[in-house]
């Protein structure tokens, strides 16, 4: 019997049809589990899978584009004042 890692579910896996490497979902949470080991059973999250903790725009590419239309914005306001 193997548990989420996440949620701590329980997760009734058919231990023959499982393999190292094989993805499954848990059914609970979601999140995409990475199967580490066989014998014993054990579960990780896939690395694939994105954090909902983490900032999905780590590069920063959104936040510099906000900033040229927040620019924008302002010169629309200075334009209004006139």
């Amino acid at each position: 019997m193997a548990h989420c890692p996440e949620c701590d579910a329980v997760l009734d896996l058919e231990l023959d049809e499982i393999e190292e490497g094989l993805l499954v979902s848990c059914p609970e949470c979601g999140v995409d589990l990475e199967v580490l080991n066989t014998n014993p059973l054990e579960l990780d999250l896939d690395e694939g899978d994105v954090d909902e903790d983490e900032d999905p725009d780590e590069d920063g590419d959104e936040d510099e584009d906000m900033e040229i239309e927040e620019d924008d914005e302002e010169e629309e306001d200075d334009d209004y004042d006139k």
